[in-house]
């Protein structure tokens, strides 16, 4: 390809972030299960969309804190069924 080198080293270093990404995300779900996964996944979206509104001081409207709510509580209450199931089993 001809064009700009920064636009080639971006794209090179894209790639592999992608592909780290990838590996990070299957080592992953060896260790744990899909639903662990996906939970995860859903925490970490709403990390980064508040994260990044925080950075760039976008201001967080009552629907957008309404959404990021739902995410986080989903995840609590996953975390918390997931505890009361695990004791259940081993007793």
């Amino acid at each position: 390809f001809k064009t700009n080198p920064v636009i080639s080293s971006n794209l090179i270093a894209s790639g592999l972030w992608f592909y780290g990404y990838n590996e990070l995300a299957t080592l992953t779900l060896k260790k744990t299960g899909a639903v662990t996964q996906s939970v995860a996944n859903t925490a970490k979206r709403v990390i980064v969309i508040v994260g990044v509104a925080i950075v760039l001081g976008e201001s967080l409207d009552p629907m957008k804190l309404l959404g990021c709510g739902i995410g986080i509580g989903g995840v609590l209450l996953y975390s918390v069924i997931d505890t009361l199931v695990a004791k259940k089993v081993e007793a």
